[in-house]
């Protein structure tokens, strides 16, 4: 009878060890500015390449700068419609974007603090673009359809449209082809400033900023343009074998780097209300392994490159990871800022397995200084 006490209490107690609720510890935490919301619209891309900038001007500099994500987003609809129009509408048009975009755009019209422009009409209100990008979208394909000689107020009435919704900046407005440095706005300090001397301010160097990668069908340590549809403005990515590309997040991280992230957030252990994003080796673990810790899948490069090309895996979200935690097992997890809100996750963050950083990371931004040696080297920077 004891024995068989003995042995019910062992296997119980084996299995309560097998599926501990999670007990996190925190390895690495950046600092970076408050979780946000991007409501209603799909401007991930620059809710998250912006926390990014403000992380990279809090490490370069020691000072917090709350910037406009809208701004961005304003300028880099003006380069879509550009961009959708002069290739007589065969290009994505929507709300994605990618983090380059943000990188490009400030590099053209440079940044401003958030209380110079919040990209609403109403600043009660939550943002919703949904209505906006329909609009957006019926004058960029009457535009295509009718001619620019036809249609030569195109560009006036889109930038109607873009200020109707978004609101106007308290500098004037440029047209879309012109691409110089806006008028002077003045600051919460009082101090008269374009938005190319915040950029001044900020000690950013644009050039600085990378995004790596790694499938396989381009040759690892090149740079190629990646095929994915919100990839509108052909940007180039640098290629990494899928271990030196988890790597390079880990060589950052623990060097006080954050990264952008695009990932995809599809799969159903992606999940917003835990706060979790895991890659189940089972799938009928797949609701208990967002509470409790459960073996994940071993990813390799291989099954990696098959969930993308049969688009299991595709850039549906990005966001921004700024630091590291383990659970009591010690198997680590990325801390990722999200930017659903603080009601969201574990107060707006997210904690990404290893495991699903190695699937569903379709890539990274980085400071260049963020690369570890030999990768430099490899990459030929």
């Amino acid at each position: 009878m004891k024995k068989n006490i003995l042995f019910l209490l062992f296997v119980f107690s084996a299995f309560i060890g097998f599926s501990q609720p999670y007990e996190f510890q925190t390895i690495k935490d950046i600092d970076a500015l408050p979780v946000i919301s991007q409501g209603r619209t799909g401007t991930c891309w620059s809710f998250s390449s912006t926390s990014f900038l403000e992380a990279e001007i809090l490490r370069i500099t020691g000072r917090k700068m709350d910037l406009s994500e809208m701004y961005n987003v304003k300028y880099t609809y003006l380069d879509k419609a550009e961009n959708y129009v002069m290739r007589q509408g065969k290009a994505q048009f929507g709300e994605g974007g990618l983090n380059h975009d943000v990188i490009n755009s400030a590099k053209k019209y440079g940044i401003v603090y958030e209380d110079m422009y919040t990209g609403k009409v109403n600043p009660n209100e939550r943002f919703d673009h949904s209505k906006m990008v329909k609009e957006l979208e019926d004058i960029l394909k009457k535009a295509v359809a009718d001619t620019p000689a036809k249609y030569p107020n195109w560009k006036q009435d889109y930038l109607a449209t873009l200020d109707k919704y978004m609101g106007q900046l308290s500098i004037e407005e440029k047209s879309l082809s012109q691409n110089n440095t806006l008028d002077r706005v003045s600051n919460k300090e009082n101090k008269s400033l374009s938005p190319k001397q915040i950029l001044e301010l900020s000690k950013l160097n644009l050039n600085d900023y990378i995004t790596v990668t790694s499938f396989t069908q381009a040759p690892f340590y090149s740079q190629f343009i990646l095929n994915i549809p919100d990839n509108f403005s052909n940007g180039f990515f640098y290629n990494l074998p899928l271990n030196e590309f988890i790597q390079t997040i880990d060589y950052a991280l623990d060097n006080d780097f954050t990264l952008a992230l695009d990932a995809d957030v599809s799969e159903p252990t992606f999940s917003s209300t835990a706060g979790m994003a895991v890659i189940p080796m089972n799938d009928t673990d797949a609701k208990e392994i967002l509470t409790s810790i459960k073996p994940e899948k071993q990813i390799t490069q291989e099954y990696r490159q098959q969930e993308f090309e049969n688009f299991n895996t595709t850039d549906d979200h990005l966001m921004h990871i700024v630091g590291k935690v383990k659970d009591q097992k010690g198997n680590i997890y990325y801390k990722v800022k999200n930017s659903w809100g603080t009601d969201s996750g574990k107060n707006g963050y997210i904690y990404m397995s290893v495991a699903y950083m190695r699937l569903k990371a379709i890539s990274v931004m980085l400071h260049k200084d963020a690369l570890a040696k030999t990768t430099k080297k490899e990459l030929g920077i």
